[in-house]
């Protein structure tokens, strides 16, 4: 799930051991938009700590640019954004639902089980190739094979805050950790605790 179409998948097979050469795990790539001006979306974090800053951000970027410029992957202008995976974040890896077990997540998969394909639960772990998750209304733990999730994401909620508070306070760090609040490239507002950067490229 870390990559999408085709296209995404090209562009992860470039820049996944350009953030392992600084030290980061790509978490997620999206190639969006039309023909005209598209955006790359890249998720990245350390895999201490499951986290990213700024200046990681930027380093990540620049040493991404250079790269994908030699390799021109994407036809047209672009613009790069690299940014942390956010507090409700997405689970690409089977071994996120071992990371951010007892915590709410919605999956989707690409086939119908019992009758639908969206689900929502507490993350109970892994099982083999399958991952784990005690379904709301549901008395055992369901078991998914990780290859059927077309995605899957942290929930929001006073669980998922109180977590990422407490991670905060080990670190030191305020409730409000000063980044800005939107890009002024997109115009899009971002999450607070998203450490993000972007840049045009060609």
């Amino acid at each position: 799930m870390r990559a999408k179409t085709v296209e995404d998948r090209q562009i992860l097979e470039l820049i996944d051991p350009v953030a392992e050469s600084v030290g980061l795990d790509i978490v997620r790539v999206r190639l969006m938009g039309g023909t005209l001006r598209r955006r790359l979306q890249v998720m990245a974090e350390r895999p201490s700590d499951n986290d990213i800053d700024v200046g990681e951000c930027a380093r990540l970027s620049r040493a991404m640019s250079e790269v994908l410029d030699a390799a021109d992957p994407i036809a047209g202008e672009y613009l790069l954004e690299v940014s942390s995976p956010g507090i409700d974040r997405p689970l690409t890896r089977l071994k996120d639902f071992d990371l951010f077990e007892g915590l709410e997540a919605r999956l989707e998969t690409d086939r119908m089980i019992e009758g639908r394909k969206r689900f929502k639960g507490i993350v109970a772990g892994t099982d083999g190739d399958n991952i784990a998750i005690d379904l709301d209304g549901e008395e055992e733990t369901a078991l998914i094979p990780f290859d059927w999730l077309v995605d899957a994401k942290l929930v929001m909620n006073d669980a998922l805050l109180k977590r990422g508070a407490a991670i905060r306070a080990a670190r030191g760090e305020p409730e409000d950790d000063g980044l800005p609040a939107h890009s002024p490239e997109d115009g899009a507002p971002e999450d607070q605790n998203n450490a993000k950067t972007s840049e045009d490229d060609a």
